[in-house]
């Protein structure tokens, strides 16, 4: 006989083997024994959650012949039929397949015929949101008004996908995400009947990478036992089949982080590449790392939401008072963006070791919140009595002198229009001073003295009042301007107007003379 996969094997077979769906199990059963069974049902969730096995326990349920408290009696001749494959009553349909309205036109002629055993028909269309808009038109009338022996249970991973003409017309359960303590129970138990020898931890860690669901636990461990046959399976072989990575190396790495040490950050990479660890799970991995450090940073009462052991709590605690909180959640942002990097990237071990670079040396980052660590750099140097001069150094207090002048700077008195006349006197003077590109334009504009302490740079055509009118260089202009008279002055940009010559009313800078009516000397 061939083998048969763990999660095929234990498939529950009654509503007592559901683990974690409690509430659903407990309705659906005091539904069948009052006899109160909806003709629609629509089951939510994510993958491996227990979706079509509800469904599957449910159809023989309603069929059953000696059903015991709501459950399958799985003895009759209709639950034998039903759990091998062989009965007509249930139909089971991959919308993901067959998705087309002929499809759905078929199940609306089949209704029409009455079973002919047992007491209800039941549809199960797995990925029902897969089915296309005229499919659900299709069934709209059929799922409203169903014949009295038909059941339809629809089961998705996408509910919010299905039209609202659907949802309407069925009851709907939410299957919940399964804890871990429930997976590691259930798996320990299917370890039992198997005769595996298993590590508790190893059991544990598989529940965590399950992530909810109870066929994926299933899978990783068929996967797991699978590389050690005949051996013990210990928490080392499941992070060495997994390709993931241990909570002691997160702890290393965050620690040399902290203490911003390239050669061993680059290090622990190397060694994990040699392991064979998978860099888009290690990213992942500290990035939850680092968020059970912001819970227990939070508060101290945090033993309950985390899955960790009494002694990885007292390293986080450890930890939680070596890096501030506005660091921490910088590097849960960093790594959640590395993350989705890393799932599309050919070169990972790249990517990985620059973002950790740019984490130990904050100067290359050019990010504004990389800034607090520029500084935590330099007050680090201050306090072992280096020479904090250094280039980095030189940034940061490049923008706190910088920052401190901004804020110490008085507000400079508005010009008169005896101060723009004296500026476009002078204007020789500060258009030598602007930069190159912009120096080229400004001796094409004709000057005018506006209204207030405006000066009017008229310009000959749209490219270049376009240059000299953007933001960057009319600031330029007016700092000049500023730092020459000490006043502020309004700066207005204009093209020369259609139909208008371009001498007319205006002046260059080369005939100020004849604008002020005096004799200008131009030093070059």
């Amino acid at each position: 006989m061939s083998y048969m996969a763990l999660y095929r094997k234990f498939r529950p077979d009654e509503f007592e083997d559901v683990k974690g769906q409690d509430a659903i199990v407990k309705t659906l059963k005091n539904q069948i024994k009052a006899e109160r069974i909806g003709h629609a049902y629509l089951f939510c969730g994510t993958r491996g959650t227990g979706k079509t096995s509800v469904a599957k326990i449910f159809a023989k349920a309603v069929n059953c012949e000696h059903p015991v408290d709501g459950s399958p009696c799985g003895e009759c001749a209709m639950c034998k039929a039903i759990s091998s494959g062989a009965s007509m009553n249930v139909i089971e349909i991959d919308a993901a397949s067959n998705n087309g309205v002929d499809n759905i036109r078929e199940i609306r002629e089949e209704v029409a015929y009455r079973p002919t055993e047992g007491r209800y028909k039941v549809y199960i269309i797995d990925e029902v949101h897969m089915l296309s808009i005229g499919a659900f038109n299709a069934l709209l009338k059929t799922l409203e008004e169903p014949p009295e022996y038909v059941i339809f249970i629809l089961a998705t991973t996408e509910a919010h996908k299905i039209p609202i003409t659907i949802l309407s017309r069925c009851q709907r359960y939410d299957f919940k995400r399964i804890t871990i303590e429930t997976i590691s129970e259930r798996l320990k138990e299917l370890i039992g009947k198997e005769q595996l020898d298993v590590e508790d931890k190893a059991v544990r860690y598989i529940a965590k990478m399950a992530d909810g669901s109870m066929r994926d636990s299933l899978s990783l461990l068929d996967q797991c036992v699978a590389f050690y046959i005949g051996e013990r399976l210990t928490y080392d072989h499941v992070l060495e089949v997994l390709g993931a990575v241990d909570t002691e190396v997160f702890s290393r790495l965050l620690r040399e982080l902290i203490a911003m040490d390239v050669h061993r950050v680059i290090d622990t990479v190397e060694e994990l590449v040699m392991q064979g660890r998978e860099l888009s799970q290690m990213a992942a991995d500290f990035t939850w790392y680092l968020r059970n450090l912001m819970l227990v940073q939070g508060s101290e009462h945090m033993e309950d939401i985390l899955d960790v052991s009494t002694e990885n709590l007292a390293q986080l605690r450890e930890e939680a008072q070596m890096i501030d909180s506005d660091t921490l959640i910088r590097y849960i942002r960093i790594f959640s963006e590395l993350t989705n990097q890393l799932k599309y990237a050919t070169q990972k071990r790249v990517l990985l070791e620059v973002t950790l670079i740019k984490l130990c040396k904050p100067a290359m980052d050019t990010n504004q919140d990389a800034l607090l660590d520029r500084i935590r750099a330099v007050e680090k140097q201050l306090e072992a009595g280096l020479p904090a001069m250094d280039a980095q150094t030189k940034v940061v207090y490049v923008e706190r002198e910088d920052e401190a002048a901004a804020r110490m700077k008085p507000e400079l008195p508005k010009a008169l229009n005896e101060d723009v006349k004296a500026v476009a006197k002078d204007f020789r003077s500060v258009a030598n001073n602007a930069s190159p590109m912009l120096r080229i334009y400004l001796k094409k504009a004709r000057l005018s003295a506006g209204e207030g302490n405006r000066l009017l740079l008229v310009l000959p055509d749209e490219m270049s009042a376009g240059v000299v009118g953007s933001d960057e260089h009319k600031a330029e202009i007016e700092a000049l301007i500023q730092e020459k008279v000490g006043k502020q002055v309004e700066i207005e940009v204009r093209q020369m107007e259609e139909g208008r010559r371009f001498e007319e009313h205006f002046v260059d800078i080369e005939n100020l003379e004849n604008l002020i009516n005096m004799e200008i000397t131009v030093e070059d």
